[in-house]
């Protein structure tokens, strides 16, 4: 993925701000054409880091923009953030995403009795490392959990870069728990209550919080990468997802090339100093 740069648009914390991948100086599509697999085997997978640890900006892969830049979220006008809740500093882990995968709404899931959310898989790396928005790490899967966020179901791939120095010794989500432990615990905690500094109830997990094990993980991949290949290849109706790419063959969506604004960056807009305030939630110590 060393051929794969990023070109920004504006300044971070702005309504402006994008951020475009590009190949060879041609734009690409984080979600159709970057591979979800990085190896023959489809053991070590491709990760598009959208948001990295300790920061509070929800970044995210915009379905709706051609050629899919990460932008920052936004609610009624404003850029959204995450709460600080207490002990937790925003992200607590690299966030992102799977390339080439999508949680079909149309679908309903066996086990957790919901549909999928609309979005491409999200990932939570938990390397020693702090990422960079729009960095692409090889990842291994470790395991999963399914959050249920307002009757969708979100899934949450744990996985760890494979250049970390732990990454010899976590095989599979038991690991976690073995070589970082707390871990799991907190990032239950996390998602329960993230929303609630924002006037939300707590959210609820599948499986009573349970995280899956690799092999479940796997499974969930596979079936939402094969979810993406229906949606590309115009078998499923895209509403309004951005299918254009440049690189999948089998695709009608496929161009040689598409116009994205030229590279402007700017110094990250300075965000409120409220962002930073720390929320302390009754009843949901760690």
């Amino acid at each position: 993925m060393a051929d794969i740069t990023t070109r920004q648009v504006g300044a971070q914390n702005t309504l402006e701000y994008r951020l475009y991948f590009e190949k060879n100086g041609v734009p690409v599509s984080p979600f159709h054409d970057i591979p979800l697999f990085a190896n023959a085997e489809k053991t070590i997978l491709n990760m598009v880091v959208e948001i990295p640890r300790w920061t509070n900006a929800k970044l995210e892969i915009s379905k709706e923009i051609p050629m899919n830049p990460i932008i920052q979220d936004t609610k009624k006008g404003k850029l959204r953030y995450v709460r600080n809740c207490f002990p937790h500093k925003g992200y607590i882990w690299n966030y992102g995403a799977f390339p080439q995968t999508w949680e079909d709404p149309n679908h309903s899931h066996p086990e957790t009795k919901a549909r999928g959310d609309n979005d491409p898989l999200d990932v939570i790396e938990i390397g020693e490392q702090v990422a960079y928005p729009g960095q692409i790490k090889q990842v291994k899967v470790l395991g999963i959990m399914a959050l249920l966020d307002e009757g969708e179901t979100d899934w949450k791939v744990i996985v760890i870069d494979i250049n970390d120095p732990l990454a010899s010794k976590l095989n599979d989500v038991e690991d976690v728990e073995k070589h970082l432990p707390g871990l799991i615990r907190a990032t239950n905690e996390w998602f329960r209550i993230y929303k609630i500094p924002d006037g939300k109830p707590e959210n609820v997990f599948a499986f009573s919080g349970e995280a899956k094990n690799k092999k479940y993980a796997t499974d969930i991949i596979f079936e939402t990468h094969e979810a993406w290949k229906q949606l590309i290849n115009g078998a499923t109706d895209k509403k309004e997802i951005e299918t254009v790419n440049t690189s999948v063959e089998e695709s009608p969506y496929k161009t040689e090339s598409v116009e994205v604004p030229a590279a402007s960056p700017e110094p990250a807009a300075p965000i409120d100093s409220s962002i930073d305030k720390w929320f302390f939630i009754s009843g949901h110590n760690l």
